[in-house]
């Protein structure tokens, strides 16, 4: 009978040194980073464009659900409640997507810190230490933003106006948009009674603007940050 052919186990030691001589041959190494960079800038770049697609998205229901909450007196006040909901759902859809862009974009900062701007302008940093850094992270893949620090960012920068914005409108919406009755009553769910809803509403809005003030140590690697614009141009 015959063999049939071999079958190939990437995880094998010899499958994982593939490369071993383009990293102690100079030259070979530096041939191979630039088609590696290019790779990582493309996952990178489409990483974020799903992260854009998320936020356009929260933006749209925003939107969608202001439009449907002041169409007249006979639509009710919680469904601006609904739409805080739906935009809490995006956000946790944002941090995981954040966080894996940010993982992604780092590899893309370590090349560029120690390789491409290294052969610009050399400090003499030493050539192993980067390497084997990045030899790492590629071998075993971590995420390099805590979860606290992603979550208080995509609210900073793009959730938290969000919120603001439906608890304004829901503020009017319960207040001056129906003079007439009360804001308990016009607060009201069907069976929660508006004293409730609003010191939930309250608490969402306290807890949602500590989670975006509040200082931690940043983690998140490669962004624009305390840097005055056109600094380095001449």
């Amino acid at each position: 009978m015959t063999a049939g052919p071999e079958t190939f186990d990437s995880a094998a030691p010899e499958a994982r040194e593939v490369a071993g001589v383009a990293g102690t041959n100079r030259d070979e190494f530096l041939e191979l980073m630039p088609h590696y960079y290019r790779g990582e800038v493309s996952q990178s770049g489409t990483l974020l464009a799903r992260l854009d697609l998320t936020t356009d998205w929260a933006i749209v229901v925003v939107a969608a659900v202001l439009a449907l909450a002041f169409q007249g007196t006979d639509t009710t006040a919680y469904l601006l409640l609904i739409g805080m909901v739906a935009v809490s759902l995006f956000l946790l859809f944002d941090v995981r997507r954040y966080r894996t862009y940010d993982a992604s974009r780092s590899r893309v900062r370590v090349l560029e810190e120690n390789l491409f701007a290294n052969s610009l302008h050399p400090s003499g940093a030493p050539l192993e230490e980067w390497r084997i850094e990045l030899g790492n992270d590629l071998r075993t893949p971590t995420l390099k933003v805590s979860y606290r620090e992603a979550l208080s960012r995509r609210l900073r920068r793009v959730y938290y106006p969000l919120y603001v914005l439906l608890g304004v409108a829901w503020l009017f919406r319960v207040t001056l948009f129906e003079p007439e009755q009360s804001l308990l009553a016009t607060a009201s769910v069907p069976g929660v009674p508006g004293a409730v809803v609003v010191a939930a509403v309250g608490g969402f809005f306290l807890l949602v603007t500590a989670l975006t003030v509040w200082p931690i140590r940043r983690q998140a690697k490669g962004e624009f940050h305390g840097a005055k614009p056109g600094s380095w141009k001449r």
